[in-house]
């Protein structure tokens, strides 16, 4: 399962990659607005960081289908070919899915709750669909399940279409797709952290530490046991 960052603060990105094995990079307008500063100017700053293979996921906008593609358009212009451009799943968005897969652009249908607006991305020619996880619980129905749904239905369709799960709240959300063997996650920093934040392993690093300590010295390492 490919992890990519749900952020668009570039310290917060940074941080994350010099870490974690990421694939890329996703954010939506809400997540732009944050950085109170121009879109595109915060995009090519990413785009320059992560490099031009790498995943890139970027929201259109307009409400009319035409206007969506053309959008689209600039976006691949300024970020390049590969970018992902993410589309809503609405009747608008269907329409310019299915435009711009003609075109062979790279689309990720956005905003999904339910099983079919998944579905029908997938038929459109979306190379992903994003169902919003945690959302879909908080609507009180199952997020996971909805997911595995679509990826099931996808994938007995015959359809190369891959889940990009979105909107996470804890680490158990993300293992239970991750074992269900869905495409992608896309994750908030502090949930990537929250991965692999176990107190067992760090207690367990100090009693480590403190027993070869009492053997070589205080501070000492293998560094030091080589001398």
């Amino acid at each position: 399962m490919k992890i990519l960052v749900d952020n668009a603060d570039l310290k917060e990105i940074k941080k994350i990659y010099e870490v974690y094995p990421v694939d890329g990079v996703t954010c939506n307008p809400t997540i732009l607005k944050k950085t109170g500063r121009n879109p595109f100017e915060v995009l090519k700053e990413i785009r320059a960081f992560i490099g031009k293979d790498a995943d890139l996921h970027v929201q259109v906008i307009s409400a009319k289908a035409e206007d969506m593609v053309v959008e689209a358009h600039k976006i691949q212009e300024v970020l390049g070919e590969n970018t992902f451009i993410k589309v809503p799943v609405v009747p608008e968005g269907l329409k310019a899915i299915r435009l711009l897969a003609k075109e062979g652009a790279n689309v990720t249908g956005t905003a999904i709750y339910n099983q079919m607006q998944g579905y029908l991305a997938g038929k459109a020619g979306a190379a992903y669909v994003a169902p919003y996880v945690n959302r879909i619980d908080n609507l009180g129905s199952n997020g996971i399940q909805v997911a595995k749904d679509i990826h099931d239905m996808l994938k007995k369709a015959g359809l190369k279409t891959e889940l990009l799960a979105a909107s996470f709240k804890n680490s158990q959300q993300v293992l239970e797709l991750a074992k269900y063997g869905l495409g992608a996650s896309t994750i908030a920093p502090d949930v990537i952290e929250g991965l692999i934040k176990v107190d067992a392993a760090r207690i367990a690093v100090d009693v480590f530490t403190k027993d070869f300590e009492a053997l070589c010295g205080e501070d000492s390492t293998m560094l030091d046991a080589a001398k």
